[in-house]
Protein backbone atom coordinates (compact mmCIF):
# COMPACT_ATOMS: atom_id res chain seq x y z
CA UNK A 1 0.00 0.00 0.00
CA UNK A 2 0.90 3.49 -0.83
CA UNK A 3 -0.41 6.48 1.35
CA UNK A 4 -0.46 9.69 -0.74
CA UNK A 5 -0.02 13.52 0.54
CA UNK A 6 -0.84 16.26 -1.35
CA UNK A 7 0.23 19.62 0.10
CA UNK A 8 1.31 23.33 -1.02
CA UNK A 9 -1.97 24.17 -2.79
CA UNK A 10 -3.55 27.94 -2.64
CA UNK A 11 -4.79 30.90 -3.67
CA UNK A 12 -2.86 32.74 -6.10
CA UNK A 13 -3.13 35.77 -8.97
CA UNK A 14 -3.09 35.04 -13.20
CA UNK A 15 0.51 34.91 -14.22
CA UNK A 16 1.78 33.76 -11.08
CA UNK A 17 3.45 30.52 -9.79
CA UNK A 18 2.93 27.51 -7.57
CA UNK A 19 4.64 23.82 -6.65
CA UNK A 20 2.30 21.00 -4.72
CA UNK A 21 3.99 18.31 -3.47
CA UNK A 22 3.03 15.03 -2.82
CA UNK A 23 4.43 12.92 -0.21
CA UNK A 24 4.41 9.18 -0.28
CA UNK A 25 4.36 6.77 2.86
CA UNK A 26 3.86 2.68 2.91
CA UNK A 27 5.86 1.47 -0.04
CA UNK A 28 8.64 3.14 -1.72
CA UNK A 29 7.47 5.69 -4.37
CA UNK A 30 10.38 4.84 -6.51
CA UNK A 31 8.42 1.56 -7.74
CA UNK A 32 5.54 3.45 -9.61
CA UNK A 33 5.22 6.33 -12.02
CA UNK A 34 3.56 9.23 -10.67
CA UNK A 35 1.16 11.49 -12.19
CA UNK A 36 -1.14 14.36 -11.40
CA UNK A 37 -4.65 15.07 -12.33
CA UNK A 38 -7.17 17.93 -11.59
CA UNK A 39 -10.81 17.90 -11.31
CA UNK A 40 -12.70 21.48 -11.52
CA UNK A 41 -16.09 21.46 -10.61
CA UNK A 42 -18.82 20.26 -12.69
CA UNK A 43 -16.29 18.84 -14.40
CA UNK A 44 -14.53 14.98 -15.20
CA UNK A 45 -10.75 14.59 -13.75
CA UNK A 46 -8.42 15.46 -16.16
CA UNK A 47 -4.42 14.67 -16.43
CA UNK A 48 -2.09 16.98 -16.34
CA UNK A 49 1.31 15.76 -15.92
CA UNK A 50 3.35 12.14 -15.34
CA UNK A 51 6.80 10.96 -14.31
CA UNK A 52 8.19 7.58 -14.84
CA UNK A 53 9.96 5.94 -12.04
CA UNK A 54 13.17 7.26 -12.11
CA UNK A 55 12.61 11.15 -13.58
CA UNK A 56 13.81 10.28 -16.96
CA UNK A 57 10.36 10.51 -18.82
CA UNK A 58 7.76 13.32 -18.45
CA UNK A 59 4.58 13.80 -19.90
CA UNK A 60 2.20 16.35 -19.64
CA UNK A 61 -1.25 17.57 -21.21
CA UNK A 62 -1.18 20.08 -24.30
CA UNK A 63 -2.77 22.81 -21.61
CA UNK A 64 -0.28 22.93 -19.51
CA UNK A 65 2.55 22.37 -21.50
CA UNK A 66 5.54 24.44 -21.29
CA UNK A 67 4.02 25.98 -17.94
CA UNK A 68 4.11 22.93 -15.66
CA UNK A 69 7.27 20.98 -14.49
CA UNK A 70 6.56 17.47 -12.98
CA UNK A 71 9.58 16.49 -11.16
CA UNK A 72 10.45 13.79 -8.29
CA UNK A 73 12.69 13.34 -5.28
CA UNK A 74 12.88 9.00 -4.97
CA UNK A 75 15.43 9.92 -1.96
CA UNK A 76 12.61 12.09 -0.50
CA UNK A 77 9.39 10.10 -1.38
CA UNK A 78 8.14 12.93 -2.84
CA UNK A 79 6.54 14.34 -6.55
CA UNK A 80 6.22 17.76 -7.31
CA UNK A 81 4.30 19.96 -9.62
CA UNK A 82 5.49 23.24 -10.29
CA UNK A 83 3.08 25.56 -11.87
CA UNK A 84 4.06 28.49 -13.74
CA UNK A 85 2.37 31.61 -15.66
CA UNK A 86 -1.08 30.33 -13.95
CA UNK A 87 -4.99 31.07 -15.81
CA UNK A 88 -7.83 30.94 -14.18
CA UNK A 89 -8.55 27.64 -15.92
CA UNK A 90 -6.07 26.02 -14.05
CA UNK A 91 -8.65 26.16 -11.05
CA UNK A 92 -9.37 22.40 -10.04
CA UNK A 93 -8.46 20.44 -7.04
CA UNK A 94 -5.16 18.71 -8.01
CA UNK A 95 -4.71 14.87 -7.02
CA UNK A 96 -1.83 12.80 -7.10
CA UNK A 97 -1.60 9.30 -8.08
CA UNK A 98 0.45 6.59 -8.08
CA UNK A 99 0.58 3.22 -10.43
CA UNK A 100 2.56 0.82 -12.56
CA UNK A 101 1.42 1.36 -15.85
CA UNK A 102 3.21 2.94 -18.67
CA UNK A 103 -0.44 4.15 -19.97
CA UNK A 104 0.45 7.28 -18.17
CA UNK A 105 -2.18 9.10 -19.65
CA UNK A 106 -5.64 7.30 -18.02
CA UNK A 107 -6.83 7.63 -14.54
CA UNK A 108 -8.15 4.48 -14.35
CA UNK A 109 -4.64 2.80 -14.50
CA UNK A 110 -3.41 4.25 -11.22
CA UNK A 111 -3.76 2.22 -8.12
CA UNK A 112 -2.96 4.79 -5.41
CA UNK A 113 -4.61 8.29 -4.74
CA UNK A 114 -3.88 11.18 -2.90
CA UNK A 115 -7.19 13.53 -1.24
CA UNK A 116 -6.27 16.51 -3.28
CA UNK A 117 -4.96 19.89 -3.03
CA UNK A 118 -7.18 22.96 -3.80
CA UNK A 119 -5.62 25.22 -6.43
CA UNK A 120 -7.16 28.75 -6.99
CA UNK A 121 -5.93 31.03 -9.64
CA UNK A 122 -8.10 34.27 -9.28
CA UNK A 123 -8.16 36.77 -12.81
Amino acid sequence: QVQLVESGGGLVQAGGSLRVSCAASGRTLSSYVAGWFRQAPGKEREFVAAINWNGGSTYYADSVKGRFTISRDNAKNTVYLQMASLKPEDTAVYYCAAGRSTYVFSKVVYDYWGQGTQVTVSS
